[in-house]
């Protein structure tokens, strides 16, 4: 290969993927014109590497699960790829071999290639074994909202179709066991010669790299101390068993062949080959991949046999890395590694070998001390955290992994026939890491993980990165270089927080799946309406909006149903200063019962609650009960009416329901309403939606929820109104801002992959079940309506 095609090899490879993500219309003509008019052998080489990084990605996208399949029972055979207990369920990630529809009309999903259910009632199931079970999928799909983890993006990059849970009838039948496999093998040994614990947890995924093996606790504790690296098998592990066995074949050539032991080339090849070795019984996760494949590289470029450069290394690896696993590109692992690699290299390069301990051990606190801010940086704007104590702390845990656990783990393994050695090394082993574990325990909650408001994240990210790059620049006087980086942190942490105006509410309807959360932030308070749902497994996606210790100066919980209380144990790490309920709700923590004609004013912003009435609400019914709130800022006005039905819609509208200044509730424009019970039949009468004729009507529904919420008569109700519709199912979060200066401004985040619509306003998309003879609308533009 010439080197001069290295780079723009690995340009070709990124192209590659992006156009295979983007799926241009004609892309494919494009291309093909372009092989037909490349005069050189090298141009139609790149034009063929782009087509091999565009492949996989576009077969990627056109194996998710079609969403006329969406809710339907499935007949799915598959391997087992992975087992993940939790709590009250078990998680699978099924190789798909077979998938059919149990109704015949349907179309077939046999393009599925990975799915991951939730299993509720889980049998004795093994990684390897092969399955014969009954699902029910849904495409690749997660919450948006602001700030948050992306869900569905982690599952395209994952290579995952589809997600769903098992069906108990007909019961899942084993095919055929596991086939033999060495790492299966080593682990289920670990477990007879070790109890559980933190030593056979972190060997299982240092030795092993058996990640499934940590709990909560144990990846709770490395993000918040920025130490996760250490833990997946990557470049440290890969590059010590290379370095291990490069030593071990040079000293073998060099007792065999004296003379010309410097001058052979087997002992790279082998290294080589222990180094993918070592990666393949790890499992060959795309981390252990990424760092095979640089190892490779590495030893080629350090032979010095007809090798390339260092940076045409570095680019000779980003492109295989792209090409093998074209899905790479979108994790951040990949950026993050290939990036400490480059930083190496700048630091490095030109500077002398160390020599002794002293110097070895200087160039590592070096290293780390100027890796440590750009990795910073690179976390911060990956990942929206930062790990005040990673720095500190990775200057013990880098050398104590490095040098200590992942020697004594692996030679405890290549002991194993001599016990009492191999139960010596993981003595030491337990005893390193239990110090460890000890350290890390301390630092984290001396220097908590920091999770910095989000127009704080780009500027402070850009000065970390920038402070770095003062320090690592050759040149520079020290006097410029901490001048520089002090200037840098002052003008990063400067800016003051993006504030909200007396008079102003800013309002979030969350994405929360089928449930509700609405959020309402005006100059100095913040109030909450609803907490969202818990589901079957007990994961609450309230638990992910906020970092902890935020402040609530009232949590209104419109009644006790799942989908508006089940998050209210996500509220613990925040303070919540009251609490307000329906009378008599069944709560796990003291409220106020809330009331008609209750009222407050928060920075110029009025609140009252509608409903229910005071006294006893023994004969309205569970949804009736709920607390209906009206906000107003600046004579703009916002409704949630929770689920209350009909019956309690019309009482609303009686001219004996007063609301702020003595006006009814139809004697004012009602620019936004949340509708009620998510847009069930069962709410949002035609009397009501015509009396108010909303400006928006937000659904806050389940993405292919089992309700069909929003009903498709309450849809054509609306949409009669002439009012604007918004489905968080379909835009995610939405953002409100109410009493601004240029009028109500509503902004949603958009899932991505559900069709762009340009114009502010658009129809809500409905679909009903199969067989209910009603066609699925297309999104379409209506005229924005005006107060």
């Amino acid at each position: 290969m010439r080197i001069g095609f290295v780079l723009p090899m690995a340009i070709s490879a990124l192209a590659g993927v992006a156009l295979g993500r983007l799926a241009w219309p004609g892309g494919f003509e494009i291309w093909a014109l372009g092989m037909l008019l490349a005069g050189r052998v090298h141009q139609r080489l790149l034009l063929g590497v782009m087509a091999l990084a565009a492949l996989p990605v576009l077969l990627g996208m056109g194996a998710e699960l079609p969403s006329g399949l969406s809710r339907q029972d499935l007949r799915i055979q598959g391997r087992i790829l992975e087992v993940e207990p939790r709590p009250r369920a078990a998680r699978l990630l099924l190789a798909v071999e077979r998938c059919q529809p149990e109704d015949s009309r349907l179309p077939s999903c046999e393009r599925l290639r990975r799915i991951r259910l939730t299993f509720y009632d889980i049998p004795d199931m093994r990684v390897g074994e092969r399955w014969a079970l009954s699902a029910r999928l849904r495409p690749p799909g997660g919450f948006t909202n602001p700030n948050t983890f992306d869900y569905r993006r982690w599952l395209w990059r994952e290579g995952i179709d589809a997600t769903g849970y098992v069906r108990s009838q007909p019961p899942p039948e084993r095919l055929d066991d596991a086939l033999p496999s060495l790492r299966r093998s080593a682990l289920a040994a670990l477990d007879e010669r070790l109890s559980e614990g933190v030593a056979r947890r972190w060997l299982a995924a240092l030795t092993l790299g058996a990640k499934e093996r940590l709990n909560d606790e144990d990846w709770t504790l490395l993000n918040a101390t920025g130490t996760t690296h250490l833990m997946v098998i990557s470049g440290l592990h890969v590059g010590l068993v290379a370095t291990f066995a490069l030593w071990l074949f040079r000293g073998l050539a060099r007792l065999f062949t004296p003379t010309r032991w410097r001058m052979t080339v087997w002992p790279w090849g082998l290294a080589g080959l222990a180094a993918l070795g070592y990666a393949w019984v790890a499992g060959l996760e795309p981390p252990a991949l990424r760092a095979s494949i640089m190892a490779l590289v590495g030893l080629w470029v350090a032979s010095g046999r007809h090798s390339p450069g260092l940076w045409q290394g570095f680019w000779l690896a980003l492109g295989l890395v792209i090409l093998i696993d074209p899905l790479s590109a979108w994790r951040p692992g990949t950026w993050l590694s290939f990036a400490a690699v480059a930083w190496l290299i700048l630091i490095w390069r030109g500077r002398t070998r160390p020599r002794g301990i002293k110097g070895w051990c200087l160039a590592l606190l070096r290293t780390q001390l100027l890796l440590a801010p750009l990795m910073a940086a690179a976390s911060l704007l990956a990942f929206s955290r930062l790990a005040p104590g990673s720095v500190l702390i990775n200057l013990v845990a880098v050398p104590l992994v490095g040098s200590l656990l992942v020697p004594l783990g692996l030679a405890g393994w290549l002991t194993w026939p001599i016990m009492p050695l191999s139960s010596l090394c993981w003595w030491g082993f337990g005893q390193l890491a239990a110090g460890l574990h000890f350290l890390l325990k301390a630092v984290a909650d001396g220097l908590p993980l920091w999770t910095p408001p989000a127009w704080m994240i780009l500027p402070l990210g850009l000065a970390l990165g920038l402070s770095a790059f003062l320090w690592a620049a050759p040149g520079l006087s020290r006097r410029l270089r901490i001048g520089g980086s002090f200037a840098l942190l002052l003008l990063a942490l400067n800016p003051r927080a993006p504030e909200i105006s007396p008079g102003v509410a800013q309002v979030w309807v969350y994405d929360v799946g089928q449930g509700q959360a609405v959020e309402v932030r005006t100059a100095h308070h913040r109030l909450l309406l609803d907490t969202g749902p818990r589901f079957a497994s007990g994961y609450m996606p309230l638990s992910g909006l906020w970092p902890p210790g935020r402040q609530f100066d009232r949590v209104v919980v419109s009644h006790t149903d799942l989908d508006h209380a089940g998050g209210l144990a996500a509220l613990e790490s925040h303070r919540v200063v009251q609490f307000l309920a329906p009378q008599g709700s069944k709560l796990e923590v003291p409220y106020r019962a809330c009331r008609q004609g209750q009222r407050w004013q928060w920075d110029q912003v009025r609140f009252q609650v509608l409903w229910p009435p005071a006294g006893s609400l023994e004969a309205f019914a569970e949804n009736d009960r709920s607390c209906i709130l009206l906000v107003e800022a600046g004579g703009q006005r916002l409704l949630v009416t929770g689920d209350a039905g009909r019956e309690v819609e019309r009482r609303l509208l009686n001219r004996d329901s007063q609301l702020l200044d003595g006006q009814p509730l139809d004697g004012q424009p009602l620019e936004v309403l949340v509708a009620g019970h998510h847009g069930s039949r069962t709410s949002s009468g035609e009397q009501f939606a015509t009396r108010l004729t909303p400006h928006h009507v937000i659904y806050s529904a389940g993405r292919d929820n089992r309700f069909d919420h929003p009903a498709p008569q309450v849809v054509r109700r609306f949409r009669r109104q002439g009012s604007c519709q918004w489905n968080t199912a379909q835009d995610g979060a939405i953002r409100l801002v109410l009493g601004g200066a240029q009028g109500i401004e509503l902004m949603p985040q958009r899932h991505p992959g559900v069709g762009a619509v340009d114009a502010h306003c658009h129809r809500v998309e409905f679909r009903s079940r199969p067989g209910a003879g009603i066609a699925a609308s297309s999104f379409s533009q209506l005229p924005m309506e005006t107060p």
